[in-house]
C-alpha cells in the first residue's frame, strides 16, 4: 500500500499535496483517463497548463472521476503569450477545466511574447527566433497575477523557470512573495543553490521532469539502483521511480512525475521514504560531473542558470 501523500504548507498557508500528477505531453485524447485514473488512485494534485493544449480533457477527467472539486488542487500556469492579459488568461483556463477558481497559478515562464505576433502560442522573428515582448516586464505579470489573488480566483500565485535571477526581477516590488518556484528539479539537475534561495525567501519548491526524460541515464544511474535496492519492496521487483519521487519528498518540494500509463501513474504513488544518507548520495551525482537539464527551450534571452549556456 502507497504511503500517504503528505501535503506542504505554502506561504500563505495553503496547504498542496506534495505529489501531483503531470500532464506535460500527455496527449489529449490520453489524459482523460489518466487523469481520471490517477484521482481514482489516490491523487488529489493535477498540474496543468493552458499551453500543453490539453486542459479541457484535465477537466473532463476531474469530472469522470466523481472525486468533489474541493478534494482536488489544481496547477495551471499562464502563458508568454498572455503576460498582458492574466486575466484572460485564467478565464480561459477555467473554461477549459470546468471549474470556477485555480488553486495554484503561475507564470509559466519569465518570458514574455508578443501577444500579436505571428502564432498565438510561440510567434517567431524573420530569423526564427522567438519574439520577445521587450516593452513589457514579469514584475508587471506579477502584479497582474496579484490582482487575481486579492479577487480570490486563485488561492495561490507563484512561478515557473525562474533563476535567482529572475527571481530577484520580481521580489523588490511584489505585495506577495512567490509560493511556489516550478522547474526541472531531479539529482542530475538539482539546483542546490536555487533551492537554497527560494527557500530562504519562503518559495516552495515544484520538481517537473523529476525522472529526467525518457531513457534517461538517470533511470541507471548506479547510485539510483543501490539506493533501489535498499528500498525495494519485494526480492524481484526493483523499481527506480519511487526513488526519484521519494528524494523530493525528503526534500520538502512537491513532484510532478507525468505518465499517461495506468500501471505508472500508480508506481509513481508509492514513493520510497529516503533517509539523509540516501538525498546527500543523490545530491552529489550532478557536482561528480552527471550535471544534464532535459528541457532548455530556445529563448532568446538569458534566464539566469548557471549550468544553460
Amino acid at each position: 500500500m502507497a504511503a500517504p501523500i503528505p501535503k506542504v504548507k505554502l506561504n500563505n498557508g495553503v496547504e498542496i499535496p506534495a505529489l501531483g500528477l503531470g500532464t506535460w505531453q500527455s496527449k489529449p485524447e490520453e489524459v482523460t483517463n489518466a487523469v481520471h485514473h490517477a484521482l481514482k488512485s489516490g491523487y488529489r494534485h493535477i498540474d496543468c497548463a493552458f499551453a500543453y493544449g490539453n486542459e479541457a480533457q484535465v477537466g473532463e477527467g476531474i469530472k469522470k472521476s466523481g472525486v468533489a472539486r474541493s478534494e482536488i488542487f489544481i496547477t495551471t500556469k499562464v502563458w508568454s503569450t498572455y503576460h498582458r492579459r492574466v486575466k484572460e488568461s485564467l478565464e480561459e483556463s477555467l473554461k477549459n477545466l470546468g471549474t470556477d477558481y485555480i488553486d495554484l497559478l503561475l507564470m509559466h515562464w519569465p518570458v514574455p511574447l508578443n501577444p500579436k505576433g505571428n502564432h498565438p502560442l510561440f510567434p517567431t522573428l524573420e530569423d526564427g527566433t522567438r519574439d520577445v515582448d521587450t516593452e513589457w516586464h514579469i514584475s508587471q505579470t506579477w502584479a497582474q497575477l496579484e490582482e487575481l489573488l486579492e479577487a480570490g480566483k486563485v488561492r495561490a500565485i507563484g512561478v515557473s523557470n525562474c533563476s535567482e535571477l529572475k527571481l530577484n526581477e520580481i521580489l523588490p516590488t511584489a505585495k506577495v512573495v512567490p509560493a511556489v518556484n516550478q522547474v526541472e528539479l531531479h539529482p542530475y539537475n538539482p539546483q542546490l543553490e536555487l533551492v537554497k534561495f527560494c527557500k530562504s525567501k519562503g518559495i516552495v519548491m515544484q520538481a517537473y521532469s523529476p525522472l529526467g526524460s525518457t531513457g534517461s541515464p538517470l533511470l541507471k544511474d548506479d547510485v539510483v539502483v543501490e539506493i533501489a535496492e535498499k528500498h525495494k519492496s519485494t526480492p524481484v521487483a526493483v523499481c527506480y521511480f519511487p526513488v526519484l519521487t521519494g528524494y523530493h519528498i525528503a526534500k520538502g518540494n512537491v513532484v510532478l512525475p507525468k505518465s499517461v500509463t495506468p500501471e505508472r501513474i500508480e508506481s509513481n504513488l508509492k514513493y520510497a521514504e529516503l533517509d539523509a544518507s540516501d538525498v546527500e548520495k543523490l545530491d552529489s551525482l550532478a557536482a561528480s560531473g552527471k550535471q544534464q537539464r532535459f528541457i532548455k527551450p530556445a529563448w532568446p534571452i538569458v534566464l539566469g542558470f548557471p549550468d544553460w549556456k
